[in-house]
């Protein structure tokens, strides 16, 4: 795909249902007793996985565009399937679908593509075992065969990583546990939209008291009715397009009815630090998540060159921007676009402590890396991250998405800041997560 530079966006957006968030739908519903009607449910490539994978394991699904029926069986009412599960690219459906799995008394295979094939799954396996279930895994990658156990053994787990999937995973399979399971995160929360769909549908058990750290709680064996879900505007693929128009002078960007839970805007926060004009309004909550309107202006028209400042009109001096601890987890589907932002501001930034980067679609600190490099920026490479230096102007280059969707949409934000025009390699490949990314763009784009 060639990508032209861009003056602005201008427009109004209304962003497909969060992926994350309709993953964890689908599963809880279908772990319920009844009818779930799922609203907005992400038309990604992930999610219809995750959907494929349930029915074959005796789910009935049925989908009418973005919206989802779903007849839940119940705890442990799942049916064996008659072949392997193929997860497609997603990691979330594979590593949140084996803690489903462990608590039913057959066998099932957990298969993906050659990227998700790569991806490690020993962070899940071992907290597994230690609540009964059985796994052939060759040196901890897929596919992943798993033997479930019935009843689970209850456990209190600390999490070595910060990992939402592995959180969820565990959560959902203490769903089918006699006593309670805990999950606890001592270096720092992670997205909580299980724990939010888990009260929504009546399920949840107090965590602990200790405030340093942060825990959630399920008892099991737990039994839960059918319930109506609408799902709000995917915050990780609006924050390619919020940042742009930040970027861009002119812009006046409108998102409504955005996800706004504060596990996943820690973006925003960045992108106000540098004087960002972002106004959020109309917000409320709607089955315990929080959803809004944003309204985005970009810098004052005049020089966007690479001395200037993402403004909403006052220059805000700042130095070097760090990304690291827990911030970079929080961050972590953003950091690549966050390293396209830190060629335009004074100082650069420098992202640490993200080395699960390299475990995604792709090794995304080097995808990053050589992407940026290619449109003349100079950057430094980590085993755990990456610094942008003095700020450029990039230039239109020859891109690789690498196959990786955030990869693809982070810099194709890049192409439309540069100098000349940008061809993109692998643009296909945002179905994963965003199939109308480009559609979309292209409607508020103005050049």
């Amino acid at each position: 795909m060639r990508i032209a530079p861009a003056r602005r966006l201008k427009g109004s957006i209304r962003l497909p249902g969060d992926k994350s968030i309709s993953h964890r739908a689908a599963l809880i519903a279908a772990l319920a007793q009844g009818e779930s009607n799922l609203a907005n449910f992400s038309p990604s490539r992930d999610c219809a996985s995750t959907l494929s994978c349930l029915a074959q394991l005796g789910v009935r699904i049925e989908r009418n565009g973005n919206e989802v029926r779903v007849q839940g069986v119940g705890i442990g009412g799942l049916s064996a399937p008659t072949e392997a599960l193929d997860c497609g690219n997603s990691g979330s459906t594979m590593r949140m679908l084996a803690g489903v799995l462990a608590g039913h008394n057959f066998s099932a295979t957990l298969t993906g593509d050659e990227s998700l094939s790569s991806r490690p799954m020993r962070r899940i396996i071992e907290p597994l075992e230690m609540m009964g279930a059985a796994f052939e895994c060759e040196q901890g990658y897929p596919p992943l065969r798993i033997k479930g156990h019935q009843p689970l053994n209850p456990i209190s787990y600390e999490l070595p990583v910060a990992s939402a999937q592995v959180k969820t995973c565990l959560l959902l399979a203490g769903l089918h546990a006699e006593g309670r399971t805990e999950v606890v995160e001592r270096l720092g929360a992670t997205r909580d939209h299980t724990e939010r769909l888990l009260r929504w549908f009546g399920i949840g058990a107090p965590a602990g008291n200790d405030a340093s750290v942060s825990a959630c709680a399920v008892e099991g064996p737990a039994r839960s009715a059918g319930r109506d879900v609408s799902i709000p505007g995917d915050f990780s693929s609006a924050a390619f397009l919020i940042a742009a128009a930040a970027l861009l002078p002119a812009s006046e960007l409108v998102v409504e009815g955005l996800g706004l839970n504060p596990t996943r805007t820690q973006l925003l926060d960045v992108l106000l630090s540098l004087g960002a004009n972002i106004e959020t309004t109309e917000t409320q909550e709607v089955c315990n998540e929080l959803r809004g309107t944003l309204r985005i202006k970009g810098m004052e028209s005049g020089d966007s060159t690479a001395d200037s400042k993402i403004t909403g009109g006052t220059p805000v001096p700042h130095s070097q921007v760090t990304i690291d601890g827990q911030l970079s987890a929080a961050l972590i589907d953003e950091l690549p676009l966050v390293a396209v932002i830190g060629t335009r501001i004074p100082g650069g930034v420098v992202i640490r402590d993200a080395k699960e980067l390299r475990f995604k679609e792709t090794d995304r600190i080097a995808a990053t890396v050589a992407n940026l490099r290619a449109m003349g920026a100079e950057v430094a490479e980590y085993e755990d991250g990456l610094m942008t230096n003095s700020p450029v102007r990039l230039h239109g280059a020859k891109l690789d998405s690498y196959g990786d969707h955030r990869i693809a949409m982070a810099f194709t934000v890049a192409a439309l800041l540069a100098q000349g025009e940008s061809e993109l390699i692998g643009s296909e490949c945002v179905a994963v997560s965003f199939p109308e990314f480009f559609e979309c763009l292209e409607s508020v784009v103005e050049r």
